[in-house]
């Protein structure tokens, strides 16, 4: 095997690891385990010089941090807690569409007076009076709650690390209220436990996060551009839609303008054919006007890629390395 020059973190196991395996194959970077689900290492079918390394998605923002893999699928609520000033050490370059939770606030639901941050101040000074303690509050994320809770102006509290299920803390008696992730809020729901009206802390999904402390060689670099090249042409086929117009008469330049600045892609005009690539949610009303102008028929394709001269996500990393990465790599940019 060629010695790889690109090393890709991907979640070890659940859901998001199958996410990620269906996310890459989408893209035709079809991920294989040569050993089995239990290797820890892993390739790209029939593309040489690509490495996978199988990593707990905690693991992953770590090992992107320290340069350890190029590019990392993991949540954003795992990279906000476990790094530093995350902008330093790596680029969020695009959002994949899986894995949505929300890091929010939750506090008993028999606490009727309380709905919003600001209500939390007035309880913490009521434990500290009445029971001559902090508020605790329960949670794995802890430097995300400190953050949030200097910003909101509150100081009158003790973390409570949570090593198991966070939402049973206050029932247990172990905790007052808890900083958590969830889904659908269910299961704190069924711990009786409400979410604040302002207590979302994060919005969270995976995402696919380059590493401004890897070893960016040239031949990285260009394995990175062939591989956001696919990503960003999977992308662009799933969010957009060629359309294929066959007019009974030309169509204006001005009417093509007008279409242009709404953000469709002229791809080719003709006098008797206009073909087009224009946003999901714009094919209908594109359609309409297009039959209004003359046109026979309008079809409508699904495109499995879109490739173009254009890289936007290799243009975002390019950028990042040149103005944030350490200077061994940014001179490379």
């Amino acid at each position: 095997m060629t010695k790889p020059v690109l090393t890709i973190g991907i979640p070890s196991k659940g859901r998001l690891q199958e996410n990620a395996f269906a996310f890459f194959s989408r893209a035709g970077l079809n991920i294989i385990q040569p050993r089995g689900a239990r290797d820890y290492r892993g390739t790209v079918k029939g593309v040489e010089g690509i490495e996978i390394a199988f990593l707990s998605a905690s693991e992953i923002a770590g090992e992107l941090a320290r340069g350890a893999v190029h590019f990392g699928v993991t949540g954003a609520d795992l990279i906000h807690e476990s790094l530093v000033d995350p902008a330093s050490k790596v680029e969020m370059l695009a959002p994949l569409g899986f894995g949505y939770a929300n890091v929010v606030v939750a506090v008993p639901e028999a606490w009727i007076d309380v709905h919003e941050m600001a209500d939390i101040e007035e309880v913490a000074a009521d434990f500290r009076h009445k029971q001559a303690r902090r508020l605790r509050v329960a949670t794995k994320y802890v430097n995300l709650t400190r953050r949030f809770f200097k910003k909101h102006g509150i100081a009158d509290y003790r973390i409570v690390e949570s090593l198991g299920a966070t939402e049973g803390a206050p029932a247990a008696g172990t905790a007052d209220i808890v900083v958590d992730i969830t889904t659908t809020g269910s299961t704190l729901a069924a711990n009786a436990l409400k979410v604040l009206d302002d207590g979302t802390m994060l919005k969270s999904e995976a995402n696919l996060v380059a590493s401004l402390h890897a070893d960016w060689s040239d031949d990285a670099r260009e394995m990175a551009r062939l591989v956001l090249a696919r990503i960003h042409a999977e992308e662009e086929a799933r969010e957009k839609r060629e359309l294929r117009a066959y007019l009974g008469k030309p169509l204006d330049e001005v009417f093509l303008a007008s279409l242009a600045a709404e953000g469709a892609d002229i791809l080719i005009s003709e006098e008797k054919r206009l073909v087009l690539l224009a946003g999901k949610s714009a094919v209908a009303a594109i359609s309409d006007r297009l039959v209004a102008k003359g046109a026979t028929r309008v079809l409508v394709n699904a495109p499995d890629y879109a490739f173009g001269a254009e890289n936007p996500l290799n243009d975002r990393l390019a950028e990042a390395l040149a103005t944030r990465a350490p200077s061994r790599f940014a001179r490379r940019a």
